[in-house]
């Protein structure tokens, strides 16, 4: 698959998409990343960006322009992602299902606000990591990435690692985990861990995902008895 991700930004993704599963996934030719620099798509001596809101108010707000002639010039394939505080919830759901389109396009905003043009008529969708603001669409832009490129097949070494991540199975939190040593300052391995008897151990692990998820996201439980 393709990820293209606009921003002014561009060395943001330098570090980030060069180490670890970004990196393995785009070595093995799983996917490609195009990071394009918005203000190349600008037409004054100083590569304009931004404005002053329309009504007046605090900040400045990015200008429609430049996002709609990179789009135009990169003619992408499938979802058209802006991520925004005023955006739905992103999910696993979501990361699965970019995860099996051919391309990607993330739309990175910056400073107040993104002209609301650019999310009713040039992005497919707007999505929010949480119930806070950050810096920028970068930040998003990383991590859905970063969701997206690790259910790749291939992408993780061990499929069944993943596999076993919160939300992937029925949409709830993941079981403890622990390795050596059996006992750390007084504090031990849960004995069934320790039995080889893996019937036993599965049924811990259903159990104790369950008694995590009902304890710290009822909301993922009560979603799941509706469906």
């Amino acid at each position: 698959m393709r990820i293209n991700i606009v921003t002014i930004f561009p060395g943001f993704f330098t570090g980030p998409l060069g180490l670890s599963i970004p990196r393995r996934a785009a070595d093995a030719g799983l996917v490609s990343y195009r990071v394009v620099d918005l203000r190349d798509y600008t037409h004054d001596r100083h590569r304009t960006v931004d404005d002053v809101p329309y009504g007046g108010g605090a900040g400045m707000v990015m200008k429609p322009e430049p996002f709609f002639e990179a789009v135009d010039d990169l003619a992408p394939q499938g979802p058209i992602v802006l991520p925004s505080a005023r955006g739905r919830p992103f999910t696993h759901r979501d990361a699965v299902r970019y995860s099996v389109c051919d391309e990607v396009t993330f739309l990175c905003g910056h400073y107040k606000d993104v002209d609301q043009r650019v999310a009713d008529h040039l992005a497919t969708e707007e999505v929010s990591l949480g119930d806070f603001v950050l810096s920028g669409g970068e930040y998003g832009a990383l991590v859905i990435t970063d969701a997206v490129v690790r259910l790749l097949p291939g992408a993780m070494g061990d499929h069944d690692a993943a596999a076993s991540d919160s939300f992937y199975d029925a949409g709830m939190l993941s079981a403890p985990s622990y390795t050596r040593p059996p006992e750390y300052r007084g504090h031990h391995v849960p004995d069934v861990l320790r039995s080889g008897d893996h019937v036993r151990i599965e049924a811990w692990r259903r159990a104790e995902a369950e008694r995590l998820t009902r304890e710290r996201r009822p909301d993922l439980m009560e979603r799941g008895e509706e469906e």
